[in-house]
């Protein structure tokens, strides 16, 4: 494939510096690119290493005024632009390879037009599956369930029964969609099972990373909305909700019952109590726990977490402990030079 840098500023929605006709069949960084490729400064640091590249083109950000010796695309929000770019070049065009003749799919099912449904994958009673979807290798879908238009379900991803899942949804290898929610209560001797009857939902545009598991709900659902992206091996218990456009990162555990608003970050690790609420546009950093509800539009941080500002004090305080410990160290030893001084004067 080849595009005219024209045709790439049209498809961003920038402006062409340089000549609109030459031809580029590919994208690459700006240390790796070649002649024909079109690269990218999102971060003003990388820019010295602008005139070095061997790139035809670069995707630059039209607030910085840059000179730069090859042709270039201004836009707005380069970083944007270029994952737009990156994906015209990257993707190819669907072409489906039917039902492999090793794939179990039980005659209720209902299958949509255009499938691949590949060797050894298992499709249970009465599930429905939509046009263009793609299930790999080792996978199975329960009974009951629904998949929606142009999903891709990678290989081994386990989707238990009555689950439903929206269009254009990605999931992962390895994932586990529907298991039952840990929930038991001591009845005297020995925990006792609750049944776990509920579904799971996820809504349109969701892409789940590899070794995820999602917990159906114990009465009601489980619902993951449209837009959200989930990292790898992460946990979501329960009836939680997490709403649209929320981007959730590796190794986060999210207890049951708890709701997310929409457009919410947890950082890497993050734990997250039961029974929360998290507003809309919060973002959690990395490691921390979340113990209490968090408002909307906020920024926290801490092993128990807490306004960003509050904790970043904290730490800094922490990082003179040394040096304050000293301090009062001196301070005793003073006092007891001034007791010792005292009681001498008394005697006296």
């Amino acid at each position: 494939m080849e595009k005219t840098l024209k045709e790439l500023a049209e498809l961003v929605g920038g402006v062409v510096v340089g000549d609109p006709a030459i031809l580029i069949r590919g994208v690459a960084g700006v240390k790796e690119a070649e002649e024909g490729e079109i690269t990218f400064i999102a971060n003003p640091k990388y820019l010295p290493l602008l005139p070095h590249s061997r790139a035809s083109a670069a995707i630059l950000s039209a607030k910085e005024a840059v000179e730069a010796k090859i042709p270039s695309i201004r836009v707005e929000n380069p970083y944007l632009a270029f994952a737009k770019v990156l994906r015209l070049f990257s993707e190819n065009s669907y072409q489906p390879c039917g039902i492999h003749p090793t794939a179990c799919i039980d005659s209720s099912a209902m299958i949509g037009e255009q499938v691949s449904i590949h060797p050894f994958a298992v499709i249970g009673r009465q599930v429905r599956i939509g046009n263009r979807v793609q299930v790999y290798s080792g996978a199975f879908i329960g009974d009951f369930s629904h998949i929606g238009d142009g999903c891709i379900i990678y290989p081994n991803v386990t989707i238990y029964h009555h689950t439903v899942i929206g269009s254009s949804v990605i999931i992962h290898a390895n994932t586990v969609i529907g298991s039952d929610g840990f929930g038991y209560v001591w009845n005297g001797e020995e925990h006792y099972k609750i049944p776990q009857v509920g579904r799971v939902v996820i809504e349109d545009g969701v892409e789940i990373g590899a070794g995820c598991t999602i917990d159906r709900g114990t009465m009601g659902d489980t619902v993951i909305r449209r837009g959200t992206k989930i990292d790898n091996l992460v946990q979501i218990a329960h009836n939680v909700v997490i709403g649209e456009s929320s981007i959730i990162v590796s190794q986060v555990g999210i207890s049951g019952s708890t709701e997310l608003g929409k457009r919410v970050t947890l950082g890497g690790q993050v734990g997250v109590a039961g029974h929360l609420k998290i507003g809309d546009n919060a973002t959690v950093a990395a490691k921390s726990g979340v113990s209490k509800n968090v408002p909307s539009n906020s920024l926290m941080a801490g092993p128990i977490a807490r306004p960003i500002q509050e904790w970043r004090r904290s730490e800094a305080s922490l990082r003179r402990l040394p040096e304050l410990v000293e301090k009062i160290r001196k301070l005793q030893q003073k006092v007891q030079e001034l007791e010792k001084k005292l009681q001498g004067a008394e005697r006296e």
